[in-house]
């Protein structure tokens, strides 16, 4: 199956460096992450087209096959556009809609107000990815994400993906204390995937964000990229930084989650 949505084409991308395993079954993969198996987006099916009216079901039942053990149930589908997908018959069987913009640049600029305060530097070091996961875990506090084994399996993913030279995280540091974070990751494609901007939320709106994300896209650009590539969701306030720097919306990415059922 030849994957057409550029945001999934990245995900699995990544998933793959990081060493998931990607079956083809025809009409849908079987994305399979063995290390961390309550990664929903590390476990999921990718589906090749929307499903059609009654094959909510069908879907249902092709995930617990492949993954008979998993508490969540994760699909995506292969569309560049959204609203094309008919969203009601799985929601009705009770999944949330995940739906995220794909922004791409070619080129990227300095924000309107760039922070000249904080330094910016790749992470090297066993304290820089204690930083990193201090940061993802206030970030995500209150979330699924913010499980301690799911964050460690994270974080462990991400600094083994850099360590093997397929990108770089980058930090902005204020009087030695990591505050904003993010990843760049490329398979020498000539495509570079943006992964987790994150910032503390006590210095939020302060150009740090905006800043991180110019001065990483600049050295990847330096490095070979041609693409840069940004999955956001729409409605967070985030997006209109990655677009003041000079992302351009270039397609609309949809899933759908069933999340775990609270255990008695």
């Amino acid at each position: 199956m030849e994957v057409r949505s550029l945001g999934y084409r990245t995900d699995l991308i990544i998933r793959e460096l990081e060493g998931s395993r990607i079956t083809d079954r025809g009409d849908h993969l079987v994305i399979r992450t063995p290390d961390n198996p309550d990664y929903w987006w590390g476990n999921f099916l990718l589906l090749a087209k929307p499903p059609r009216a009654g094959e909510a079901a069908r879907w249902i039942a092709a995930f617990a096959a492949e993954f008979p053990r998993a508490r969540h149930v994760a699909l995506g589908v292969d569309v560049i556009e959204a609203g094309i997908v008919d969203e009601a018959e799985l929601v009705a069987e009770g999944f949330g809609v995940d739906r995220s913009s794909v922004l791409t640049a070619r080129s990227i600029h300095e924000p309107p107000r760039p922070n000249q305060a904080a330094t910016y530097r790749e992470l090297s070091g066993d304290e820089d990815w204690r930083l990193a996961a201090d940061l993802r875990a206030i970030v995500t506090a209150g979330t699924p994400g913010a499980d301690p084994r799911f964050l460690s399996a994270r974080i462990a993913a991400e600094r083994t993906l850099t360590e093997a030279g397929h990108g770089s995280w980058f930090g902005a540091f204020l009087d030695g204390k990591l505050v904003a974070q993010l990843g760049l990751i490329t398979d020498g494609s000539g495509i570079a995937r943006y992964q987790n901007v994150e910032s503390h939320p006590d210095v939020r709106r302060k150009g740090l964000a905006g800043t991180l994300v110019w001065r990483a896209g600049t050295r990847g650009l330096d490095a070979g990229a041609d693409t840069l590539v940004m999955v956001a969701d729409p409605d967070d306030i985030a997006i209109g930084i990655y677009r003041s720097v000079g992302f351009a919306d270039a397609e609309t990415q949809i899933g759908f989650t069933r999340q775990p059922r609270e255990v008695p």
